[in-house]
């Protein structure tokens, strides 16, 4: 009986890959809404992101937009992670949320640049085929175990990744990556 609970737990547990890639959707899902709201933000300040001078973590910077553009605080969290939900409206300075954010971007720009993602393992720029995610399931960046993230890109699209990454995310000067409270 134990073998059997422990070889369900490792197929459709928590940890799972197929239980991963349902909640990988759900978090793609999550961060076009949130997108929603700091379009709005950036239509109120001259097509400029959430920028906080001197924020050293997403959910300094992140904050500006609760609850004026965005009182569901739920969204702040990945479904994948186990971080817990802030209640709704309340500040993310007192909490800890799922998402990185590059500080610095503008919206409508020409070419689609990555403005938030899942927890990465730092916060520095990465090229094609470099980590990005946890690739054990350890922390940091893993949001989704060892399977992986999304990004979200300033065009409001979303894209799934494995822990080694499928595109260049390039950090220009100007540009801060801010990774969530550890």
């Amino acid at each position: 009986m134990l073998i059997i609970m422990i070889l369900f737990t490792a197929m459709w547990g928590f940890g799972s890959k197929d239980s991963q890639a349902k909640r990988k959707a759900r978090c793609q899902s999550g961060l076009q809404k949130l997108f929603i709201s700091m379009q709005i933000y950036a239509t109120d300040s001259s097509g400029i992101f959430p920028i906080v001078t001197n924020a050293t973590t997403s959910e300094v910077a992140l904050d500006v937009l609760v609850p004026r553009y965005n009182s569901d605080t739920a969204m702040f969290i990945c479904p994948g992670s186990k971080d817990a939900t802030p209640p709704a409206g309340e500040s993310l300075l007192k909490h800890k949320i799922s998402y990185a954010y590059y500080m610095g971007r503008r919206a409508g720009l020409p070419s689609a640049e990555a403005l938030m993602s899942d927890r990465q393992i730092n916060s520095l720029s990465k090229s094609n085929y470099q980590q990005v995610f946890s690739t054990d399931g350890k922390s940091p960046g893993n949001n989704h175990h060892k399977y992986g993230g999304n990004f979200l890109f300033t065009d409001g699209h979303a894209e799934e990744t494995s822990a080694l990454l499928k595109f260049d995310v390039i950090i220009p000067s100007g540009v801060v990556l801010l990774n969530p409270k550890p």
